[in-house]
């Protein structure tokens, strides 16, 4: 029995009616997180986490037919058991879970098993069907600990400080962007804020999240912010808003900088390998402590991974065609 899967509108579950994640609008359609891939424009009716709640008005500017849910807390659609359960990727993801006649599915959405100390912690949950992304599926991407790179980039900022000289990190406005903000040391000097960023905290705050930072506008003076840390979007790169706050260094925080020449492509000084996703070895964790039957792979190297699950577990991989997006650097 397949419950899940997918068609021109996105990934349906035939037996509830009701979309995961969709791309085109649809009647009822479930959310696992706030980012523009899997949150989009039109549907009838969304569910999703309370905590995203407020980023699908900021982001969508829907106000109707808006239905928070709360994590573990179990519904039925059309015979369908469905739960909501911590992805770990963003402040509000959430893995979907779902039951009829006896199976589990489970589709993870985005999702990351090392703590960030920001998003509700990745929990475990077995199934017989796991649908997983694979943005990071191969062995060369091997993430050092949070922390490490926190402290990396306080030391970074620390270092540019004593120089007088600003330090800006590119990373997206929800998600990496808080993370950047909550573990940022503010004895080394202020901390400002893009507006997309500001945008997102002033929503975030409305399910009681509170960031640091001042929204850098017109009426701050330039001249005051010295030696200051710069949070930014990577859409803000090359633009006359972020050469008016020079001199600085800039870092992109991705995944994508644990690979060399990353960080020459993209013209940046420094680059932190910050990920909001899994990489290889978390991805082969949860297949194992799922112990899921089939594994079904989505957006990154869904060739690679499948055919690894298939060889290295003897379990059924196969291969889901989505349109969500790998690249960590949304523009906003």
């Amino acid at each position: 029995m397949n419950l899940l899967s997918v068609n021109e509108y996105g990934l349906y579950c035939k037996q509830g009616d009701f979309y995961i994640d969709p791309w085109k609008p649809v009647r009822t359609a479930l959310i696992t997180h706030g980012h523009s891939d899997h949150m989009r424009w039109g549907m009838s009716h969304y569910i999703c986490h309370h905590h995203t709640v407020p980023i699908l008005r900021l982001r969508l500017g829907v106000e109707n037919s808006v239905q928070g849910v709360a994590y573990e807390e179990v519904m039925e659609i059309n015979g369908v058991k469905i739960s909501f359960h911590p992805a770990g990727h963003i402040i509000g993801s959430a893995q979907i879970r779902m039951e009829y006649q006896g199976e589990v599915w489970l589709f993870t959405g985005d999702y990351k098993l090392e703590p960030d100390g920001v998003s509700q912690t990745y929990t475990l949950v077995k199934c017989d069907h796991l649908i997983t992304e694979s943005t990071f599926g191969l062995p060369v991407y091997h993430f050092p600990s949070n922390a490490s790179i926190y402290a990396d980039m306080n030391d970074w900022w620390r270092s540019n400080a004593a120089e007088g000289i600003n330090t800006v990190l590119l990373g997206y406005a929800l998600g990496k962007a808080q993370n950047i903000i909550a573990h940022a040391d503010e004895s080394i000097g202020p901390i400002f804020l893009h507006g997309a960023v500001d945008n997102v905290n002033n929503a975030l705050s409305e399910v009681g999240y509170t960031f640091a930072g001042t929204r850098i506008t017109a009426d701050v003076k330039r001249d005051q912010i010295r030696g200051a840390l710069i949070v930014a979007p990577p859409s803000a790169m090359d633009t006359p808003w972020l050469r008016s706050l020079k001199p600085y260094r800039i870092a992109m925080c991705s995944g994508w900088m644990q690979l060399r020449g990353a960080r020459r492509r993209k013209g940046v000084d420094r680059g932190f390998p910050l990920s909001d996703h899994c990489d290889w070895r978390q991805l082969n964790q949860a297949v194992v402590q799922t112990q899921a039957k089939h594994v079904y792979v989505t957006h990154g190297y869904e060739h690679n991974f499948s055919k690894w699950v298939r060889e290295e577990y003897g379990i059924g991989g196969s291969i889901f065609k989505t349109l969500y997006n790998d690249a960590e650097e949304e523009n906003v």
